[in-house]
């Protein structure tokens, strides 16, 4: 009998933009979607989603995650979504042990799947039948660290584990315009357009992007940033050249750009924008926690 899992598993960086993409239809979430259509059916998801930043790195280890609204002034319909994925208990035992000499907790009830997660997985699994486990982003630590422990993930892929990171390559919603729903400063595409040059043609120079004059402006906390490192390391890792899923832009200070490693998938270029966040005049974008 022929195992239908992948010698190595896909591996992708998506920008998930707003909560609202995970009820939208727009050419980013069909994207998301072929890109889950096109894969073969992976052994599990291990997640690495912006909406994890704590002083510690850890791996959920719970058999039934909760679903986590970690976010505010979002309509009560997605404040009602769930996603029951299942966990891997013991996957999550097998990265603990693949990362040393790095500490990596096992959480066992702390959190769950936070929206960076099931946003995402909502169009790329719909079923929610596959086993899905975090890795958190540790806040303590730099670039060099969350590189190198992408690249520790690699063997995971040979299991059929599917590792996806989760974020924004340029996130500022304190310098979100409301008038641009689809388009970007001139900073963010700068910006944008230099992380794509690095990602598609030698990620392992990932970290020279905090040499760029608008690094500030378009990363200025990292948590949505660091999940594209740990895509970057496993590109690294396999002397492989990521791809791109989906581009484009979002209020004006938020990039789109999603990237495949090991799956190609056609450039959705047509269709409508992301989905919004809340009217800035009740909630400040900065303030959702998108």
């Amino acid at each position: 009998m022929t195992s239908n899992v992948p010698k190595l598993a896909p591996a992708a960086f998506i920008g998930h933009g707003s909560p609202m993409n995970t009820l939208a239809v727009n050419r980013f979430t069909r994207s998301w979607r072929a890109f889950g259509t096109a894969v073969p059916r992976p052994t599990a998801v291990l997640v690495v989603s912006a909406h994890w930043f704590v002083g510690v790195t850890a791996v959920t280890a719970m058999p039934k995650p909760r679903t986590i609204h970690d976010f505010f002034g979002f309509p009560a319909e997605l404040g009602a979504f769930e996603y029951p994925a299942p966990g891997a208990p013991d996957l999550a035992a097998e990265i603990a042990e693949i990362v040393k000499p790095v500490w990596c907790g096992l959480d066992h009830d702390a959190w769950g799947l936070d929206h960076g997660t099931w946003s995402v997985l909502a169009h790329v699994f719909p079923s929610a039948d596959v086993p899905v486990v975090q890795l958190s982003l540790n806040a303590t630590k730099a670039d060099a660290y969350h590189f190198a422990l992408g690249a520790k993930l690699a063997p995971l892929r040979e299991r059929g584990v599917i590792v996806l990171g989760s974020g924004n390559v340029v996130h500022n919603l304190r310098r979100f315009d409301w008038r641009s729903p689809d388009s970007a400063a001139d900073w963010a595409v700068r910006f944008d357009e230099a992380a794509r040059e690095i990602m598609t043609e030698r990620p392992a120079e990932i970290g020279r992007l905090r040499e760029h004059p608008d690094f500030a402006a378009a990363v200025p906390t990292p948590d949505h940033f660091l999940p594209l490192l740990y895509v970057a390391g496993l590109a690294a890792a396999t002397n492989s050249r990521p791809d791109v899923l989906v581009d484009g832009y979002y209020g004006g200070s938020l990039s789109m750009t999603s990237y495949t490693l090991n799956a190609p998938c056609p450039l959705e270029s047509t269709g409508g924008g992301a989905a919004p966040v809340p009217d800035p005049a009740v909630v400040p974008p900065e303030h959702t926690n998108s």
